[in-house]
């Protein structure tokens, strides 16, 4: 779940960052909303990529221990939340295209959309 405390940090490096002022301009309601929009299917892909990403073992038999610097345990955070994000847009693209099949009776969601458009 989100964890709204790590906005109210005085690091330098963030305190210019657009985004995280935005961030903590929005109400702990908002952002906990927010963060539960994920669903199970987006959470199980980025705990399993994640755990593919530190190499996790079966903690019956294993007890790891994970050691990192700030800096590197901040790149994977950011790379789960990018995941996270894409994941996202492509189960909305899912969802959507599933209910235009639907609507004009085709079946071929492998077809070639053709050219994105913005």
């Amino acid at each position: 779940m989100f964890n709204p405390e790590f906005l109210t940090s005085d690091n330098e490096a963030i305190s210019g960052n657009a985004l995280i002022q935005y961030l903590q301009d929005q109400s702990p309601d908002v952002l906990q909303r927010v963060a539960r929009s994920a669903s199970g299917e987006i959470q199980d892909i980025i705990r399993h990529n994640v755990q593919g990403l530190l190499g996790m073992l079966p903690a019956d038999h294993f007890e790891v221990k994970i050691q990192t610097s700030r800096d590197n345990l901040a790149g994977l955070l950011a790379s789960a939340m990018m995941t996270g994000y894409f994941l996202r847009q492509m189960e909305q693209r899912m969802e959507l295209e599933a209910s235009l099949m639907g609507g004009s009776g085709g079946d071929d969601l492998d077809a070639d959309p053709g050219p994105l458009r913005l």
